[in-house]
């Protein structure tokens, strides 16, 4: 038996490699990795994350819609505003350490 058809969650269909793989393609695109190590300071309203990227509203707000769907971020509202959220702070950590690496130099 191989080790992805024993990684099951809640007894579905979908392996814990094929999430794993969802979730990595909700996080490749560099705008995300930015919003997300944006979100992982604090939550935040989009004005501050198009602030934050200089990308313009419509495309932050169209990259939070990917990570929403993706269970990355969660939203709640204060007032007139939607504020944004990492739903776990792993992910904040699967960011950094991809950027860490992009920066290693090879041996």
């Amino acid at each position: 038996m191989h080790i992805w058809q024993c990684l099951h969650v809640d007894g579905s269909e979908t392996s814990s490699f094929e999430q794993a793989a969802a979730l990595l393609k909700a996080l490749a695109h560099p705008l995300r990795l930015l919003l997300i190590q944006e979100l992982a300071d604090a939550p935040k309203c989009v004005h501050e994350l198009v602030t934050a990227s200089g990308a313009t509203q419509p495309l932050v707000s169209q990259h939070l819609k990917v990570l929403r769907a993706a269970r990355v971020v969660s939203t709640s509202r204060h007032a007139r505003e939607v504020v944004y959220s990492l739903t776990d702070e792993h992910i904040s950590h699967i960011t950094l350490d991809a950027l860490r690496h992009s920066q290693e130099k090879p041996t």
